[in-house]
């Protein structure tokens, strides 16, 4: 890939070898979300964010999350958390309780059925990776693949601003 290659009309732009794969990597990860988050809906009875949040939160344990980590987690800000929140405390998902270092803040925990919803569309998603995400790849490049998303992923992170 010519990376220094000067850009000088819109063919040459859109004709870029870094443009082109960085607009297959977005296009991939678009569609597969659509597909996956779909099939979490249509099995589980809950958007693909939400599924999202029970993880954060079955890996985060007890005593839980603050409303804060969690928008910062899911790059939200703290009232779309909040409202995402709100959605799965209505639906018995999750539970706010009274931090236990400091009486006046509040944890979002999960409940036994986010628990069990968590556990039950987990089976599902593995499934659908390897049906959508990893049958597609030579079986020589899966591995290397999900290393080099990693370290994408950690360093983008590394490059976000904390949220407010």
């Amino acid at each position: 890939m010519d990376e220094q290659r000067q850009i000088t009309t819109a063919q040459e732009a859109a004709d870029n070898a870094l443009v082109l794969a960085f607009g297959r990597l977005q296009g991939a990860a678009n569609r597969l979300e659509y597909i996956l988050g779909r099939k979490i809906e249509e099995e589980c009875g809950i958007s693909h964010l939400m599924y999202e949040v029970l993880l954060i939160l079955g890996r985060a344990g007890d005593p839980g999350l603050s409303m804060r980590a969690i928008s910062q987690e899911q790059v939200l800000s703290t009232g779309g958390a909040t409202r995402l929140v709100d959605r799965m405390e209505a639906a018995g998902l999750v539970r706010r309780v009274t931090d236990p270092n400091d009486g006046r803040g509040r944890l979002v925990r999960l409940t036994p059925l986010g628990e069990e919803t968590a556990v039950r569309a987990s089976r599902l998603h593995v499934e659908n990776i390897k049906r959508y995400f990893l049958e597609p790849l030579p079986p020589s490049h899966r591995e290397r693949f999900a290393e080099d998303l990693r370290i994408l992923s950690r360093s983008a992170r590394d490059f976000l601003p904390l949220l407010p």
